[in-house]
């Protein structure tokens, strides 16, 4: 029974780890979509997302389950009920790339990334990519030093969403109000993207540790609000 139980956490954890992967994949064609004004990768990311959907509802199926038919205790409790928290985080990363996919959709077939905003608009996405691919690995492989990086990560996403507002706020400005309030909602969708990143990180610490923050080599030390 005690196998069984086990191996359906590690099923639930190779779901998570494919969230990540989908939720990469999502931003990358979305920001893609985004900088070519490209319709039809738009159509494709938002459609997508319910495959990210249906995993999580998996997911959560699945440890429902575990916590009816095993009730399980301590170490067990907080894998399945952790597990269950990742899994809305991931989602929720994957609803990020389909916002963007929709404002890409929604301005179609203008450009919807001013033309001194992309070079920061195209870093994000790659940031946003490192982070989807350290936290599949933080969580595969239950590791508390690469939930640490994600943050490190993370700092650097919200630099450049920084840079945005820098860029929106100088005289040199030139772009429209409507350029301007497009590019503020999509640079917090990365950087909400990179936020969900760094909560998952925190759970991956309280997962191995019991604790959600810690100045201890390695471990996570301020975890966000999300």
């Amino acid at each position: 029974m005690r196998d069984a139980f086990h191996e359906d956490l590690d099923r639930i954890s190779d779901e998570l780890v494919h969230m990540t992967a989908l939720v990469q994949q999502a931003m990358a064609r979305a920001t893609s979509a985004l900088l070519h004004a490209d319709l039809s990768l738009a159509e494709s990311v938002i459609a997508g997302d319910d495959d990210i959907d249906e995993i999580r509802r998996s997911v959560d199926d699945r440890a429902v389950d575990l916590l009816a038919l095993q009730q399980p205790v301590a170490t067990d409790l907080r894998m399945v009920v952790t597990a269950m928290h990742m899994a809305s985080d991931i989602e929720r990363m994957g609803d990020l790339a389909r916002h963007i996919a929709k404002a890409a959709r929604r301005r179609y077939p203008d450009n919807a990334v001013p033309e001194q905003l992309r070079p920061i608009v195209q870093e994000m996405e790659l940031v946003a990519e490192e982070l989807a691919i350290k936290t599949g690995k933080a969580i595969a492989n239950k590791d508390i030093r690469a939930a640490a990086d994600i943050e490190t990560t993370d700092d650097r996403m919200d630099e450049l969403h920084r840079q945005v507002f820098a860029t929106l706020l100088d005289p040199s400005w030139a772009d429209s109000t409507a350029a301007a309030v497009d590019a503020t909602l999509l640079s917090r969708y990365f950087e909400r993207f990179g936020d969900h990143a760094v909560a998952i990180a925190n759970r991956v610490v309280y997962l191995v540790t019991g604790r959600y923050g810690t100045e201890d080599e390695g471990v996570v030390s301020n975890p966000k609000r999300v």
